[in-house]
């Protein structure tokens, strides 16, 4: 008997099996280059950190780190979940690095970042999540690198509030937690995230005063309606900031791209979303979390667009 997991699994890659046509232009991209993107590139291999930008394959990495906004992987570079999209590797966790904090500090410090963001795998065999690790990196950089805006893109931390507290002891200029994808879809996006988790942990943190994100991609199954519905329920939630992008399957063995999504329909979720609310969102094919990030950090007061 095929069960819920594997139905909404055969639906997307049967789905997937009508020919997408030719990659559209507005996908295609730059072969990283600048003097900022070398600099960049030689103090994450020197140190022995892991970015994001490298691990998931991020589009945008060459104008980012030319911007000298980077965003740092913390707590290793293998994950404890098996999220059908991402490109991080899935296993058992190595030992914790304790020194690690430090030397994501040392390289914001080094290359004079404006802005940086720090994520991290998911170490759900951790009582904490990994939060520790979070709050000790956030408190080394704001004491080596007061000018610098820090971000941090947070897992779940499976909803326990003792590892959010933690969090709060050194808190972020902004605090992202991507949802990802409609609910329907996360028993084969996410199967081991809760959609409403996510949600009351956007929540919590507002709460608290922070300013937050969230991000989802498009292309992966979902249909427009239900876009706007989660723009509604992050609105509701207490989310500022929302990134969205179109889904760019990493290697055969994840989840195959439904469709590709046009900029009409990417320009129709930016007015909706501004409709609803939403403070600043960042709609187009090649947007990621951390796009633009060092401009939501400094803007005090968000601008919103008529519509």
């Amino acid at each position: 008997m095929i069960n819920t997991h594997q139905r909404k699994y055969k639906e997307i890659v049967e789905r997937a099996k009508v020919p997408l046509g030719k990659k559209p232009d507005w996908l295609k991209i730059k072969m990283p280059s600048g003097e900022n993107f070398s600099d960049v590139l030689s103090l994450v291999k020197n140190n022995q950190l892991h970015t994001v930008c490298e691990e998931a394959r991020c589009p945008n990495i060459a104008e980012c780190w030319n911007n000298r906004t980077a965003t740092f992987m913390i707590l290793g570079e293998i994950c404890t979940r098996s999220c059908g999209f991402c490109a991080v590797k899935t296993g058992l966790p190595s030992i914790l690095d304790k020194d690690e904090p430090k030397r994501v500090a040392d390289a914001v410090k080094s290359l004079g970042l404006r802005h940086c963001v720090i994520t991290s795998v998911n170490r759900d065999e951790l009582f904490d999540g990994g939060a520790s690790i979070f709050s000790e990196t956030v408190r080394l950089i704001r004491e080596n690198s007061p000018e610098s805006t820090i971000e941090i893109l947070i897992p779940d931390f499976k909803g326990e509030e003792h590892a959010f507290e933690i969090i709060m002891q050194n808190p972020p200029d902004i605090l992202n937690h991507n949802v990802e994808t409609v609910p329907r879809l996360y028993d084969v996006v996410r199967p081991q995230a809760k959609y409403r988790r996510s949600l009351n942990l956007i929540k919590w943190f507002k709460e608290k005063g922070l300013k937050t994100k969230s991000g989802l991609m498009v292309g992966i199954g979902e249909i427009n309606d239900e876009v706007i519905d989660v723009l509604k329920d992050l609105h509701e939630f207490g989310c500022d900031i929302v990134t969205i992008g179109q889904y760019l399957q990493p290697t055969k063995e994840h989840l195959p791209i439904d469709r590709f999504v046009t900029i009409e329909e990417f320009e129709y979720f930016k007015k909706e979303g501004y409709k609803i609310g939403l403070k600043t969102i960042e709609s187009a094919p090649l947007v990621r979390s951390s796009y633009h990030a060092d401009k939501h950090a400094r803007e005090n007061d968000f601008v919103q667009i008529n519509v």
